[in-house]
């Protein structure tokens, strides 16, 4: 079962070391994460695998949580400010 990590779900993936070693490469490639490689794979077989209407509502949905976060995370430090609470 995958655990929350703010917004976003965390979920734990083996894979076999040969493979794996292929995902490292193409990262190294890209000038990319293993890690951020894999996400924008398995982005990019969901595009495939669900209708567009489907997945651009998923996709959309999303933007507006990390919009929202960013929103709240900006406020809270003005705030933070405010009261002189630090030098966030």
């Amino acid at each position: 079962m995958p655990l929350r990590h703010g917004s976003k779900y965390y979920c734990q993936l083996l894979l076999d070391p040969n493979r794996y070693g292929l995902i490292e490469k193409l990262a190294a490639k890209e000038n990319k994460r293993p890690t951020a490689l894999m996400r924008d794979m398995v982005y990019a077989a969901l595009e495939k695998a669900c209708t567009a209407s489907e997945y651009n509502a998923a996709e959309t949905a999303d933007r507006a949580a990390w919009a929202e976060s960013i929103k709240r995370r900006v406020e809270g430090r003005q705030r933070s400010k405010q009261e002189g609470g630090g030098d966030a």
